[in-house]
């Protein structure tokens, strides 16, 4: 709709017409950006206008006063919904039933992306091939010329420090990856070093219009509380799309769209049984490596990573996809011919990229409580992974437990060898704080409290140490998580290294991130009396 200029005099009004089980939430959702121009049904069909847009055709949209132009509903047109179609042979979008009223095409234009969409319509409606006219894909437009804005993206969503973005996509439907793996996003949550990889989840509006808000959250709740990120169904998922490194999905568009930008895609589940099988999707299902939700999800992710060749979906993605980059060109001189008889003129000049909105996702706290596994390197430096720990999920023990001690979980923090306080402002001060904890943690060998972003107190053996991170020549200071500056520490002193040897400072790995860390130890005049005792 930002095609259509209000500085041009349009007057751009919304309504929600009946028929869909998915409309819970739409009209209150249109309120909150157009606000009183949102028309309720009647109302919209009791006033005249010169132009309606729709999303989907829908046999109702024959009352409206106007001349309709129907859009493809997602990328192209390829699944197979009977309900609506009336067969189980014409693509939703294009059958007989949803475009003819009484021996009559409805819109007076069907906007198609793609050339090879003619054929398809002249299979299923060729009454209604006169009305069709190829505009491309406005939205696959947007996402292109908005990776100028990925590191922006990857900024908001955390994905920072060689950290990698891991984004699941399903629509809905028993076919979806929700409907057959809902278990998926825990497990993949769960299966990543925390430390080198971010997931996010797109999920389709109408999974939170059939199961609501709060029904959807209540059942992310463990993978949340693992890390995972739920972008919102209104906006932030093209902006996903741009800020991802991986896509694990299914047949829905915006995962058609991930492998449109490029982006290493992985398909849990295909759809078959709702796709139009010479659509191309279905040749996209058939083409795009399987990702098996049974098997090691991170050996997967990366075999899938060496084996990458984006080349070889191209011709599938451009069999579906056609002019984009002039989408917004075409589909806005299409509009303005439908008000020209108004003196409404053309803007002199193609749409300008718009960048996509920002992503605003749902999240939790990050995780307090991890299983860790590392090891010492022969030139001294560090190598850490953290697995997030999720209640009545722990399998067999990686390693030890780093815990954060404002965890809920008790337990873990009992049989756990690194405890830290992630808060930073927090009274007693963070040296004191270590030293009362002392009692309180009988087997942990490490005890952290956070200071400021970039640097802590370490307590371990009786010594205190202050430790920060090196900012490097011409970057940013890196910031230091308490829990994994203590799980370093801790594998540090396994591998038979001692706590003096840490003033000569620490360099530690997770995955493509490297930091340095140097230890100060308390001076006599400023050490507690219990420290300079133990030292």
């Amino acid at each position: 709709m930002d095609l259509l200029r209000t500085e041009d005099g349009i007057a751009k009004y919304y309504t929600v017409n009946p028929g869909s089980a998915f409309a819970d939430g739409l009209h209150e959702y249109l309120a909150s950006i157009a606000g009183r121009n949102v028309l309720t049904w009647k109302e919209a069909t009791r006033r005249s206008f010169h132009l309606a847009v729709s999303c989907a055709v829908h046999p109702s949209m024959r009352r409206l006063d106007a001349p309709l132009m129907v859009m493809p509903h997602g990328a192209g047109y390829n699944r197979l919904v009977s309900e609506s179609t009336g067969d189980a042979v014409s693509p939703a979008g294009l059958s007989r039933r949803e475009l003819v009223h009484r021996g009559k095409v409805v819109p007076a234009t069907i906007g198609l992306s793609h050339h090879d969409q003619f054929a398809t319509l002249f299979r299923t409606c060729p009454e209604a091939v006169p009305r069709a006219q190829v505009i491309g894909d406005w939205c696959c437009q947007r996402i292109k010329d908005s990776e100028g804005q990925r590191d922006w993206y990857r900024e908001r969503l955390g994905v920072t420090d060689g950290r990698r973005l891991v984004v699941i996509h399903s629509t809905w439907s028993e076919h979806s990856l929700l409907g057959r793996y809902p278990g998926l996003p825990l497990d993949l949550v769960t299966a990543l070093p925390a430390d080198e990889f971010a997931v996010a989840a797109v999920f389709h509006p109408n999974v939170w219009a059939r199961h609501s808000w709060p029904t959807v959250l209540e059942r992310l709740r463990k993978p949340m509380e693992a890390g995972l990120m739920v972008i919102p169904p209104q906006e932030g998922w093209r902006a996903a799309v741009v800020a991802s490194d991986w896509v694990v999905g299914d047949h829905g568009s915006t995962t058609f769209y991930s492998a449109a930008a490029e982006r290493l895609t992985l398909l849990a589940t295909t759809g078959m049984e709702e796709l139009d099988p010479d659509s191309p999707a279905a040749v996209f299902g058939r083409t795009v490596p399987g990702l098996d939700p049974q098997g090691d999800l991170h050996a997967q992710l990366l075999r899938a990573e060496r084996e990458h060749d984006p080349a070889v979906l191209r011709p599938v993605i451009d069999s579906q996809l056609a002019d984009i980059d002039k989408s917004g060109e075409l589909t806005q001189r299409r509009l303005y011919e439908f008000l020209s008889h108004r003196g409404v003129h053309l803007p002199p000049q193609p749409p300008a990229p718009a960048p996509v909105p920002d992503p605003k996702p749902e999240r939790r706290r990050p995780p307090t409580a991890y299983d860790v596994s590392g090891t010492v390197r022969a030139d001294g430096s560090v190598e850490v992974r953290r697995w997030p720990m999720v209640t009545g999920r722990q399998e067999q023990t990686r390693g030890f437990y780093a815990v954060a001690a404002e965890s809920p979980h008790a337990l873990w923090s009992q049989s756990a060898d690194v405890v830290a306080r992630t808060v930073a402002v927090a009274e007693p001060a963070p040296p004191e704080w270590c030293l009362s904890q002392v009692p309180k943690w009988p087997g942990a060998a490490v005890l952290v409290a956070r200071i400021d972003e970039a640097s802590v107190v370490v307590w371990l053996r009786g010594i205190l140490f202050e430790a920060s991170t090196v900012r490097p020549w011409g970057g940013r200071q890196p910031d230091l998580d308490p829990l994994l500056l203590g799980a370093a520490v801790n594998l540090w002193l396994m591998h038979g290294r001692s706590g003096a040897e840490l003033a000569k400072g620490l360099v530690l790995h997770t995955g493509q991130r490297t930091t340095r860390v140097v230890f100060t130890r308390a001076a006599d005049d400023r050490a507690p009396a219990v420290v300079r005792d133990g030292a």
